[in-house]
Protein backbone atom coordinates (compact mmCIF):
# COMPACT_ATOMS: atom_id res chain seq x y z
CA UNK A 1 0.00 0.00 0.00
CA UNK A 2 1.14 3.49 -1.37
CA UNK A 3 1.20 6.25 2.17
CA UNK A 4 -1.32 8.76 1.23
CA UNK A 5 0.24 11.87 -0.55
CA UNK A 6 -1.76 15.31 -1.44
CA UNK A 7 -1.09 17.57 -4.24
CA UNK A 8 -2.95 21.16 -4.28
CA UNK A 9 -5.06 23.28 -6.85
CA UNK A 10 -3.52 26.20 -8.23
CA UNK A 11 -5.87 29.41 -7.85
CA UNK A 12 -7.88 31.06 -10.69
CA UNK A 13 -6.22 32.18 -13.27
CA UNK A 14 -8.13 35.79 -13.13
CA UNK A 15 -7.15 36.51 -9.46
CA UNK A 16 -3.90 37.53 -7.77
CA UNK A 17 -3.19 35.40 -4.89
CA UNK A 18 -1.83 37.04 -1.79
CA UNK A 19 0.94 34.43 -1.17
CA UNK A 20 3.08 31.77 -2.99
CA UNK A 21 5.45 29.40 -1.52
CA UNK A 22 7.80 27.11 -2.98
CA UNK A 23 11.06 26.06 -2.73
CA UNK A 24 13.50 24.49 -5.34
CA UNK A 25 15.47 21.59 -5.45
CA UNK A 26 18.07 19.37 -8.12
CA UNK A 27 20.96 17.04 -8.39
CA UNK A 28 20.23 14.19 -5.60
CA UNK A 29 23.15 11.51 -6.13
CA UNK A 30 21.98 8.49 -4.49
CA UNK A 31 25.22 7.26 -3.34
CA UNK A 32 26.83 10.70 -2.07
CA UNK A 33 24.90 11.31 0.57
CA UNK A 34 21.70 11.11 2.69
CA UNK A 35 18.08 13.13 1.77
CA UNK A 36 18.24 14.52 4.80
CA UNK A 37 17.87 18.24 3.11
CA UNK A 38 14.22 16.91 1.77
CA UNK A 39 13.50 15.36 5.17
CA UNK A 40 13.67 18.97 6.32
CA UNK A 41 11.65 20.37 3.05
CA UNK A 42 8.78 17.71 3.66
CA UNK A 43 8.29 19.92 7.25
CA UNK A 44 8.18 23.09 5.71
CA UNK A 45 4.81 24.73 4.82
CA UNK A 46 5.01 24.92 1.20
CA UNK A 47 2.65 24.89 -1.96
CA UNK A 48 4.99 23.26 -4.34
CA UNK A 49 8.12 21.85 -5.12
CA UNK A 50 10.19 22.67 -8.68
CA UNK A 51 12.93 20.04 -9.50
CA UNK A 52 14.86 21.12 -12.13
CA UNK A 53 16.77 17.91 -12.95
CA UNK A 54 19.76 15.53 -11.93
CA UNK A 55 16.74 13.51 -10.12
CA UNK A 56 18.75 10.60 -11.18
CA UNK A 57 22.53 10.05 -11.73
CA UNK A 58 23.30 7.32 -14.50
CA UNK A 59 26.82 6.60 -12.88
CA UNK A 60 27.62 3.04 -11.71
CA UNK A 61 26.23 3.27 -8.14
CA UNK A 62 28.54 2.58 -4.70
CA UNK A 63 26.90 2.13 -1.44
CA UNK A 64 29.59 3.02 0.78
CA UNK A 65 28.35 6.50 2.07
CA UNK A 66 24.77 4.66 2.90
CA UNK A 67 26.86 1.69 4.31
CA UNK A 68 25.04 -1.02 1.87
CA UNK A 69 25.76 -3.47 -0.04
CA UNK A 70 25.30 -2.93 -3.93
CA UNK A 71 23.89 -5.78 -6.41
CA UNK A 72 25.57 -5.99 -9.61
CA UNK A 73 22.38 -4.63 -11.84
CA UNK A 74 23.04 -1.14 -9.70
CA UNK A 75 26.93 -1.02 -10.42
CA UNK A 76 27.12 -0.40 -13.84
CA UNK A 77 25.81 2.71 -16.19
CA UNK A 78 22.16 2.67 -16.70
CA UNK A 79 21.50 2.43 -20.65
CA UNK A 80 18.69 0.13 -20.80
CA UNK A 81 15.29 0.85 -20.26
CA UNK A 82 15.33 -1.84 -17.28
CA UNK A 83 18.52 -0.20 -15.60
CA UNK A 84 17.02 3.27 -15.46
CA UNK A 85 13.99 2.06 -14.41
CA UNK A 86 15.52 0.13 -11.38
CA UNK A 87 17.12 3.20 -10.70
CA UNK A 88 14.32 5.11 -10.36
CA UNK A 89 13.44 2.64 -8.03
CA UNK A 90 16.41 3.05 -5.93
CA UNK A 91 16.24 6.49 -5.59
CA UNK A 92 12.68 6.18 -5.08
CA UNK A 93 13.10 3.97 -1.94
CA UNK A 94 14.49 6.64 0.00
CA UNK A 95 11.92 7.78 2.64
CA UNK A 96 13.32 11.05 2.64
CA UNK A 97 12.45 11.83 -1.24
CA UNK A 98 9.13 9.50 -0.53
CA UNK A 99 7.82 12.10 2.63
CA UNK A 100 8.83 15.43 -0.13
CA UNK A 101 6.71 13.63 -2.62
CA UNK A 102 4.08 12.78 -0.43
CA UNK A 103 3.76 16.34 1.27
CA UNK A 104 3.67 18.66 -1.93
CA UNK A 105 2.63 18.73 -5.81
CA UNK A 106 6.12 18.84 -7.87
CA UNK A 107 7.01 20.94 -10.99
CA UNK A 108 9.81 18.57 -12.55
CA UNK A 109 12.38 18.88 -15.52
CA UNK A 110 15.11 17.20 -16.52
CA UNK A 111 18.85 17.87 -17.02
CA UNK A 112 21.47 15.84 -18.04
CA UNK A 113 22.13 13.03 -16.17
CA UNK A 114 18.60 11.23 -16.31
CA UNK A 115 20.19 10.38 -19.46
CA UNK A 116 23.87 10.36 -19.31
CA UNK A 117 26.69 13.80 -18.26
CA UNK A 118 26.04 16.70 -20.26
CA UNK A 119 24.20 15.13 -23.35
CA UNK A 120 23.09 18.26 -25.80
CA UNK A 121 20.44 18.01 -28.50
CA UNK A 122 20.17 15.32 -31.47
CA UNK A 123 23.76 15.45 -32.49
CA UNK A 124 24.67 11.90 -31.67
CA UNK A 125 23.84 8.27 -33.11
CA UNK A 126 21.43 5.80 -33.32
CA UNK A 127 23.08 3.74 -30.22
CA UNK A 128 22.84 7.44 -27.83
CA UNK A 129 19.20 7.74 -29.76
CA UNK A 130 18.07 4.96 -28.12
CA UNK A 131 19.40 5.09 -25.04
CA UNK A 132 17.75 8.56 -24.30
CA UNK A 133 14.28 6.95 -25.97
CA UNK A 134 15.16 4.64 -22.74
CA UNK A 135 15.70 7.12 -20.32
CA UNK A 136 12.63 9.20 -21.78
CA UNK A 137 10.60 6.81 -20.64
CA UNK A 138 11.39 5.48 -17.50
CA UNK A 139 11.43 9.41 -16.57
CA UNK A 140 7.94 9.69 -17.54
CA UNK A 141 7.11 6.85 -15.36
CA UNK A 142 7.85 8.11 -12.43
CA UNK A 143 7.84 11.99 -12.06
CA UNK A 144 4.14 13.61 -12.27
CA UNK A 145 4.08 14.90 -15.61
CA UNK A 146 1.44 15.82 -17.97
CA UNK A 147 -0.03 13.88 -20.56
CA UNK A 148 2.13 16.13 -23.66
CA UNK A 149 5.29 14.65 -21.94
CA UNK A 150 4.39 11.64 -22.72
CA UNK A 151 7.69 10.34 -25.26
CA UNK A 152 7.39 9.31 -28.48
CA UNK A 153 10.89 7.38 -28.91
CA UNK A 154 14.27 10.29 -28.35
CA UNK A 155 11.84 12.74 -27.99
CA UNK A 156 9.46 14.37 -25.04
CA UNK A 157 7.65 17.88 -24.46
CA UNK A 158 9.02 19.02 -21.50
CA UNK A 159 8.56 23.00 -21.66
CA UNK A 160 5.46 24.11 -20.64
CA UNK A 161 3.55 26.78 -18.39
CA UNK A 162 1.67 26.91 -15.06
CA UNK A 163 0.56 29.68 -13.82
CA UNK A 164 -0.06 30.57 -10.08
CA UNK A 165 -2.93 33.20 -10.78
CA UNK A 166 -1.63 36.23 -11.65
CA UNK A 167 0.97 36.27 -9.16
CA UNK A 168 3.74 34.61 -10.70
CA UNK A 169 3.70 32.24 -14.18
CA UNK A 170 6.32 29.30 -14.30
CA UNK A 171 7.91 28.91 -17.59
CA UNK A 172 9.27 25.88 -17.17
CA UNK A 173 12.50 25.24 -19.70
CA UNK A 174 14.26 22.33 -21.86
CA UNK A 175 17.94 23.33 -22.43
CA UNK A 176 18.98 19.47 -22.88
CA UNK A 177 17.06 18.23 -26.01
CA UNK A 178 16.84 21.29 -28.62
CA UNK A 179 20.20 22.93 -28.08
CA UNK A 180 23.55 23.15 -30.47
CA UNK A 181 26.30 20.83 -29.70
CA UNK A 182 29.21 22.08 -27.10
CA UNK A 183 31.16 24.91 -27.86
CA UNK A 184 34.76 23.79 -28.31
CA UNK A 185 34.20 20.30 -27.42
CA UNK A 186 32.41 21.57 -24.05
CA UNK A 187 34.59 21.39 -20.33
CA UNK A 188 36.00 25.13 -19.21
CA UNK A 189 37.37 27.62 -21.56
CA UNK A 190 39.02 30.92 -21.57
CA UNK A 191 39.74 30.84 -25.05
CA UNK A 192 36.59 29.57 -27.09
CA UNK A 193 35.50 32.09 -29.16
CA UNK A 194 32.99 30.12 -31.14
CA UNK A 195 30.64 30.33 -27.74
CA UNK A 196 30.30 34.00 -28.69
CA UNK A 197 29.10 32.77 -32.19
CA UNK A 198 25.23 34.20 -33.22
CA UNK A 199 22.88 31.57 -33.73
CA UNK A 200 24.27 29.25 -31.30
CA UNK A 201 21.13 28.07 -29.45
CA UNK A 202 20.86 26.52 -26.06
CA UNK A 203 16.71 26.16 -26.49
CA UNK A 204 15.95 25.68 -30.18
CA UNK A 205 13.83 28.20 -32.21
CA UNK A 206 10.75 26.69 -31.26
CA UNK A 207 11.03 27.10 -27.72
CA UNK A 208 12.66 30.76 -28.26
CA UNK A 209 9.97 31.80 -29.96
CA UNK A 210 7.50 30.14 -27.28
CA UNK A 211 9.76 31.94 -24.62
CA UNK A 212 9.36 34.98 -25.92
CA UNK A 213 6.00 34.74 -26.80
CA UNK A 214 4.62 34.22 -23.25
CA UNK A 215 6.94 37.29 -22.40
CA UNK A 216 4.51 39.02 -23.96
CA UNK A 217 1.23 37.51 -23.23
CA UNK A 218 1.69 36.57 -19.98
CA UNK A 219 -0.16 38.63 -17.38
CA UNK A 220 2.18 37.37 -13.95
CA UNK A 221 3.50 39.95 -12.14
CA UNK A 222 6.25 37.47 -11.77
CA UNK A 223 7.87 35.97 -14.36
CA UNK A 224 9.97 32.67 -13.32
CA UNK A 225 12.08 30.31 -15.32
CA UNK A 226 12.63 27.04 -14.76
CA UNK A 227 16.33 26.54 -15.72
CA UNK A 228 18.71 23.72 -15.88
CA UNK A 229 21.97 25.22 -15.88
CA UNK A 230 23.28 28.63 -14.91
CA UNK A 231 21.94 31.59 -17.12
CA UNK A 232 24.49 34.17 -15.08
CA UNK A 233 27.84 34.62 -16.34
CA UNK A 234 30.07 32.67 -13.86
CA UNK A 235 33.73 33.55 -14.72
CA UNK A 236 36.32 31.56 -12.91
CA UNK A 237 39.12 33.52 -13.30
CA UNK A 238 39.33 36.83 -11.20
CA UNK A 239 42.30 37.76 -13.28
CA UNK A 240 41.40 39.63 -17.10
CA UNK A 241 40.62 36.08 -18.73
CA UNK A 242 37.08 35.07 -18.95
CA UNK A 243 37.01 31.52 -17.94
CA UNK A 244 33.73 29.52 -18.31
CA UNK A 245 31.58 26.32 -18.50
CA UNK A 246 30.75 25.82 -21.91
CA UNK A 247 27.86 23.60 -21.21
CA UNK A 248 25.64 26.55 -19.65
CA UNK A 249 24.51 29.60 -20.93
CA UNK A 250 28.14 30.73 -21.38
CA UNK A 251 28.34 28.63 -23.74
CA UNK A 252 25.43 29.96 -25.96
CA UNK A 253 26.14 33.99 -25.30
CA UNK A 254 24.07 35.49 -28.30
CA UNK A 255 20.86 33.88 -27.26
CA UNK A 256 21.12 34.65 -23.40
CA UNK A 257 21.85 38.24 -24.56
CA UNK A 258 18.77 38.01 -26.82
CA UNK A 259 16.56 36.22 -24.27
CA UNK A 260 17.34 39.10 -21.77
CA UNK A 261 16.86 42.35 -24.13
CA UNK A 262 13.50 40.71 -25.35
CA UNK A 263 12.12 40.53 -21.95
CA UNK A 264 13.18 43.95 -21.07
CA UNK A 265 11.58 45.43 -24.43
CA UNK A 266 8.43 43.03 -24.39
CA UNK A 267 6.95 44.34 -21.01
CA UNK A 268 8.37 41.31 -18.50
CA UNK A 269 7.75 43.23 -15.40
CA UNK A 270 10.15 40.95 -12.59
CA UNK A 271 11.94 38.09 -14.11
CA UNK A 272 13.44 35.91 -12.11
CA UNK A 273 15.25 32.69 -12.83
CA UNK A 274 15.49 29.66 -10.75
CA UNK A 275 18.09 26.68 -11.70
CA UNK A 276 20.02 23.85 -10.73
CA UNK A 277 22.95 21.94 -12.00
CA UNK A 278 26.27 23.88 -10.33
CA UNK A 279 25.85 22.42 -6.35
CA UNK A 280 26.35 25.69 -5.38
CA UNK A 281 24.10 28.58 -4.00
CA UNK A 282 24.29 31.76 -6.38
CA UNK A 283 22.34 35.02 -5.82
CA UNK A 284 23.12 36.71 -8.83
CA UNK A 285 21.92 39.99 -10.90
CA UNK A 286 21.50 39.07 -14.59
CA UNK A 287 23.20 42.07 -16.95
CA UNK A 288 21.97 43.22 -20.69
CA UNK A 289 25.36 42.56 -21.49
CA UNK A 290 28.36 41.32 -19.65
CA UNK A 291 30.88 42.36 -21.33
CA UNK A 292 30.36 45.79 -20.30
CA UNK A 293 30.63 46.30 -16.05
CA UNK A 294 27.85 49.07 -15.90
CA UNK A 295 25.37 47.28 -17.94
CA UNK A 296 22.02 47.66 -16.53
CA UNK A 297 20.18 44.62 -14.40
CA UNK A 298 17.91 43.08 -16.23
CA UNK A 299 16.56 40.44 -13.92
CA UNK A 300 17.43 38.44 -11.22
CA UNK A 301 18.71 34.70 -10.61
CA UNK A 302 18.54 32.16 -7.99
CA UNK A 303 20.90 28.96 -8.06
CA UNK A 304 20.33 26.42 -5.94
CA UNK A 305 23.03 23.88 -4.44
CA UNK A 306 22.56 19.87 -4.80
CA UNK A 307 20.20 17.79 -2.37
CA UNK A 308 23.27 15.32 -1.87
CA UNK A 309 25.28 15.38 -5.07
CA UNK A 310 29.46 16.07 -3.97
CA UNK A 311 28.77 14.63 -0.89
CA UNK A 312 29.17 17.44 1.99
CA UNK A 313 30.64 20.43 0.27
CA UNK A 314 32.02 23.40 2.80
CA UNK A 315 30.30 27.34 3.20
CA UNK A 316 32.52 28.81 0.75
CA UNK A 317 36.08 27.11 -0.93
CA UNK A 318 38.27 27.99 -3.45
CA UNK A 319 36.26 28.27 -6.58
CA UNK A 320 33.65 30.12 -4.95
CA UNK A 321 35.92 32.72 -3.72
CA UNK A 322 37.22 32.88 -7.46
CA UNK A 323 33.53 33.25 -8.48
CA UNK A 324 32.47 36.00 -6.31
CA UNK A 325 35.84 38.10 -7.44
CA UNK A 326 35.45 37.65 -10.97
CA UNK A 327 31.64 38.23 -10.77
CA UNK A 328 30.39 41.02 -9.17
CA UNK A 329 27.01 40.47 -9.95
CA UNK A 330 27.09 37.41 -8.06
CA UNK A 331 25.80 38.34 -4.65
CA UNK A 332 26.41 35.46 -2.88
CA UNK A 333 27.87 32.00 -3.29
CA UNK A 334 27.78 29.32 -0.95
CA UNK A 335 29.16 25.45 -1.58
CA UNK A 336 26.78 23.74 0.97
CA UNK A 337 23.80 21.06 0.45
CA UNK A 338 20.24 21.63 0.83
CA UNK A 339 17.31 23.53 -0.99
CA UNK A 340 16.47 27.20 -2.19
CA UNK A 341 12.68 28.32 -0.52
CA UNK A 342 11.12 31.46 -1.68
CA UNK A 343 7.88 33.66 -0.70
CA UNK A 344 6.43 35.91 -3.16
CA UNK A 345 3.55 38.00 -2.59
CA UNK A 346 2.84 41.06 -5.26
CA UNK A 347 5.22 43.67 -3.14
CA UNK A 348 8.48 41.06 -3.55
CA UNK A 349 10.10 37.53 -3.50
CA UNK A 350 12.31 36.12 -1.01
CA UNK A 351 14.26 33.49 -1.39
CA UNK A 352 16.21 31.42 1.59
CA UNK A 353 19.15 29.42 1.06
CA UNK A 354 18.34 26.20 3.13
CA UNK A 355 21.85 24.28 3.70
CA UNK A 356 22.65 21.07 5.93
CA UNK A 357 26.17 20.64 6.84
CA UNK A 358 26.61 17.74 5.80
CA UNK A 359 25.21 14.16 3.89
CA UNK A 360 27.75 12.07 4.60
CA UNK A 361 25.85 10.33 7.42
CA UNK A 362 21.89 11.32 8.49
CA UNK A 363 20.67 13.55 10.55
CA UNK A 364 21.80 16.51 9.85
CA UNK A 365 20.15 20.22 11.27
CA UNK A 366 18.85 22.47 8.85
CA UNK A 367 19.88 26.17 9.07
CA UNK A 368 19.22 29.48 6.65
CA UNK A 369 22.68 30.32 5.08
CA UNK A 370 21.55 33.30 3.35
CA UNK A 371 18.15 35.50 2.67
CA UNK A 372 17.94 37.68 -0.85
CA UNK A 373 14.77 39.91 -1.69
CA UNK A 374 13.68 41.01 -4.59
CA UNK A 375 11.57 44.32 -4.64
CA UNK A 376 8.33 44.25 -7.32
CA UNK A 377 9.72 46.15 -10.03
CA UNK A 378 13.12 46.63 -9.34
CA UNK A 379 15.19 44.07 -10.68
CA UNK A 380 18.20 43.33 -8.55
CA UNK A 381 19.08 41.84 -5.12
CA UNK A 382 18.63 43.31 -1.28
CA UNK A 383 19.91 41.08 1.61
CA UNK A 384 16.55 39.81 3.97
Amino acid sequence: MSPVGRTRTAPDPRTEPALLRFAFVSCQKWDDGYYTAYRHLAEEDLDLVVHLGDYLYEYPVSGAIRQVEIPDYLATETETLEQYRVRYGLYKSDPDLQAAHARFPWIAVLDDHEVKNNWAGAHTGEAELARRAAAFQAYYENLPLRRSALPVGPAMGLHRRISWGQLADFTILDTRQYRDAHACHDGKSATCSARLNPGRSLLGTEQREWLLHGFETSPARWHVLGNQVPMTQSDLDPGPATRVWLDSWDGYVAERDLVLAEAAARGVRNLVVVTGDRHQNYAAELKADYADPDSATVGTEFVGTSISSSQDGQDLGEQGQALLAANPHLRFVNEQRGYARCFVTPELWQTDFRVVPYVTSPGAPVSTRASFVVEDGHPGLLEG
